[in-house]
């Protein structure tokens, strides 16, 4: 649950400074690293640092391709790294999929008030925000909050 606690904590953040300034911040994301490693260890053992890396590891990849594509920011890469270390790799695989959804509505969002695809054509959105909501919907559905 102290886990749960953080990771909505550096989220919330993350989500301010993303729709404020269009920046996630190493500042928060590499603390927050080390606290999730951290509370890993403490709760898990050997075995919470392996969770930990892998999620962290699979989370990293999943945006790593949008990202050298262009198409993603590389604080969203570290953001969803981030949640994979925190919680692991299904989780972050199940907060991935929710995050798809919500970026597409983000989109069609964005697409929509500004007037059409032409127009919203190279304006980008704070895609923390999907990250965000993918991750908050994946611990809602987590069995383990019931």
């Amino acid at each position: 649950m102290l886990i749960n606690v953080f990771l909505i904590i550096v989220l919330a953040v993350c989500v301010v400074t993303d729709i404020r300034e269009r920046k996630i911040y190493n500042k928060v994301i590499f603390p927050a690293l080390l606290a999730a490693f951290g509370l890993n260890i403490i709760f898990g053992g050997f075995s919470g640092f392996g969770d930990a890396l892998i999620g962290f590891v699979v989370g990293f990849a999943l945006l790593l391709i949008p990202y050298i594509l262009g198409g993603m920011g590389a604080g969203d890469v570290k953001l969803l790294g981030l949640v994979g270390a925190f919680k692991g790799s299904s989780f972050v695989l199940e907060s991935f999929i929710y995050m798809a959804v919500v970026g597409g509505m983000l989109a069609i969002f964005v697409i929509v008030t500004r007037g059409g695809l032409k127009k919203s054509f190279g304006i980008g959105m704070p895609y923390g925000v999907a990250i965000a909501s993918g991750s908050g919907l994946a611990l809602l559905m987590d069995v383990e909050l019931l």
